[in-house]
């Protein structure tokens, strides 16, 4: 009796096998393509062309070559995404019985998305599932023809984009390039993966993103979003946890790389949208940052939390907290932003109080400052008020700075002052280092480099210097300051001597010029600031100008010499 039975299990599986195989000769897939590209171009709002379909009895899928979907004509005539490849899972009973198409999973592989920003700040993503995206739509479907098993019928009012529900979406080894309408310049992302499921435009969904980013960072975010804003998409509620590593600014096509704006971004935080305000909070590390061009990576981390409200449809928002920590050194940051532009804007305020440099000589490097060869800041603290606006790529930094009690290690400045410091005293012997009591200046840092306004500068051993100065772009010095030196004997009677050689030029302290860069300054005498003052008298006072010059190259040649190496 066993063995009757086995002998029909085994027949009637067999049966079932040969009706497997044989189904695909008796159902031809491809008269399901009008049903497959209306139901698709009525969900997405845009025309969609399809190629070969091909039935898999097994995997119970239908198999769809070379799709394509048209972008909104505002924006493209080339597709909005091409893909070789769409696998439809499918309910094979209605198949099979009623050759009725019941979608229960997309799979999109190898697809290629373009993604264009108009000056506007809208997205050519904007306007799917609308209807109007298209001029050219095809007919709703019937309504038995739905994306879902589990989907009811609906009423003939019904839109296709609301009948729209899958229960599986995947997107496999995509391409996202990414643009302005009008500009040649694209950044692409890479390997992107989207993992969704019971999908629809009516309910929320959770969902999973990946992606590589250009310079081989990653993104991902993991959450959930919907129902799907009909009339524009980019506005469609959602909130999410987002990690990026390794994203590199250069190299994403957001910052014009002439700007010398670069670095590498961590970023672990939220992001939740209502489809009118998106905020977002948590925690950016930024390494190797710069912020001019010719400036050299800072050598140390800068980390910021943050929190911050975007208004969507104005593409614009505040930052609500930015504090910024560089070792112990913290700084707050606040202010708005603007992203409607082709560049982002910012106008923002930062504040921060007794910094320690030793922590903040590491950032040095990112603004085109650079310590002399040799030396480094071993105690001291940094007072700032700056403001930073204007477009990312081209910032402008402006503001007062105070620097006090600080120690510059490897660095002798009565040594380098050469003929002046010997003026006072100061030439022979000393410490290695310099001890500054006060340093403070108005500055503005821009493409061209930082100026510096209203220097005033006070070290003990050898007096106080004032005066304005630049840095280029490139590092180069020019400056222009008085020296007021610490009175000694010798220095009364060499600034009298001076002060009647001149005509009083250098009553005031004696000028001199810094040249060169800011890791090999050159200190020397500013024979044309002591005459300044004599025009009024300049063929009596030829003579002594000479014997000052002669006075002041002598010391000075003498000083600079032993310093060569």
């Amino acid at each position: 009796m066993l063995k009757k039975i086995l002998i029909v299990v085994g027949a009637i599986v067999a049966l079932l096998i040969l009706i497997a195989l044989a189904l695909p000769l008796f159902i031809n897939a491809n008269t399901f393509k009008p049903t497959l590209e209306s139901d698709l171009s009525g969900a997405l709002g845009r025309k969609v062309a399809i190629g070969n379909i091909s039935l898999s009895i097994f995997s119970g899928g239908v198999t769809v070559d070379n799709v394509s979907v048209a972008d909104d004509p505002a924006f493209s005539s080339a597709p909005f995404l091409t893909a070789r490849q769409l696998t439809a899972g499918v309910s094979l009973f209605p198949l099979i019985f009623s050759k009725r198409l019941e979608v229960t999973s997309f799979t999109i592989t190898d697809p290629q998305v373009t993604l264009l920003r108009a000056r506007s700040g809208r997205w050519n993503y904007s306007s799917l599932g609308s209807a109007s995206s298209s001029g050219s739509m095809p007919a709703a479907p019937p309504p038995t023809a739905h994306e879902s098993s589990s989907s009811q019928a609906s009423s003939p009012a019904s839109s296709p984009a609301n009948n729209f529900s899958v229960g599986e979406l995947k997107l496999s080894n995509g391409t996202i390039t990414v643009g302005d309408v009008g500009s040649p310049k694209t950044h692409k992302y890479e390997d992107v993966n989207l993992d969704a499921s019971n999908v629809s435009y009516t309910a929320q969904f959770p969902f999973k993103l990946a992606a590589k980013t250009p310079g081989d960072g990653t993104i991902k975010l993991d959450g959930k979003a919907g129902p799907v804003n009909q009339a524009d998409a980019s506005l469609t509620p959602f909130d999410a946890t987002l990690t990026v590593h390794n994203f590199d600014l250069a190299s994403t096509g957001f910052i014009d790389p002439s700007s010398g704006v670069g670095g590498i971004v961590s970023f672990d935080g939220t992001l939740a949208s209502n489809g009118r305000q998106m905020t977002s909070n948590g925690a950016i590390k930024a390494e190797k940052v710069r912020f001019a061009p010719n400036a050299s990576p800072a050598t140390v981390p800068v980390n910021i939390d943050y929190a911050t409200a975007y208004d969507l449809s104005r593409d614009s928002g505040s930052l609500e907290k930015g504090v910024i920590h560089i070792g112990k050194a913290v700084a707050n940051l606040a202010g708005t932003y603007d992203m409607a532009g082709a560049t982002t804007t910012v106008n923002m305020k930062m504040d921060g109080k007794a910094m320690p440099v030793t922590d903040l000589q590491g950032v040095l490097p990112a603004v085109g400052v650079q310590l002399p060869s040799g030396a480094s800041l071993q105690t001291g603290t940094l007072d700032t008020a700056l403001a930073i606006t204007g477009p990312v790529d081209k910032l402008v930094i402006t503001g007062p700075i105070n620097l006090a009690n600080a120690k510059l290690a490897g660095f002798n400045l009565n040594g380098k002052l050469g003929a002046l410091a010997a003026f006072a005293g100061l030439g022979k012997g000393g410490s290695a280092d310099t001890q500054i009591q006060t340093l403070s200046a108005s500055l503005r840092v821009d493409s061209q480099g930082t100026q510096a306004q209203n220097l005033n500068l006070v070290v003990p051993s050898l007096g106080s210097m004032t005066g304005n100065g630049n840095v280029s772009s490139a590092g180069q010095l020019n400056c222009r300051m008085l020296a007021k030196l610490s009175t000694t004997s010798v220095a009364g009677m060499v600034g009298t001597a001076l002060t009647s050689l001149t005509g009083g030029a250098t009553s005031n302290g004696i000028p001199f010029k810094v040249t060169g860069t800011t890791a090999k300054p050159i200190f020397m005498p500013d024979l044309s600031g002591m005459t300044s003052t004599t025009k009024g008298n300049a063929t009596s006072k030829q003579g002594a100008v000479s014997t000052a010059s002669g006075i002041l190259g002598g010391f000075l040649k003498k000083k600079q010499k032993p310093q060569q190496h």
